[in-house]
């Protein structure tokens, strides 16, 4: 399984981007898709995530600014990032938990290769 994201820049505070991620591969499902940062010397982090269902869990920081949203049938996920602050400046890497067979009793975690944000003020 392989994930691909892109999306990301430049752009000035208070300004938009929008993130993709696209799987590929092998499986049968992916039961939760997400966004996480990392910021220069800090721990990567959740952002958002949605569900095959379509229900989000967001990050107290970026609630009302970022929408999380995915489409099944491509096996993609996006980010929009709206009202961009500095702080909001990192990598961001999309994951996959994803059931390989029918048959799997577990899933497997996918992660893309990232995308930098850079928020400028």
């Amino acid at each position: 399984v392989q994930l691909q994201a892109s999306g990301g820049g430049l752009v000035q505070a208070g300004g938009s981007l929008r993130l993709a991620c696209a799987a590929s591969g092998s499986f049968f499902s992916i039961n939760v898709m997400g966004w996480y940062c990392q910021a220069p010397g800090k721990q990567r982090e959740l952002v958002a995530t949605i569900t095959s269902g379509g229900s989000t869990n967001y990050a107290d920081s970026v609630k009302g600014r970022f929408t999380i949203s995915r489409d099944n049938a491509k096996n993609t996920v996006y980010l929009q990032m709206n009202s961009l602050k500095p702080e909001d400046t990192a990598v961001y890497y999309c994951k996959a938990i994803v059931r390989k067979f029918r048959s799997d009793r577990n899933d497997y975690q996918y992660w893309g290769q990232g995308t930098l944000v850079t928020v400028s003020s």
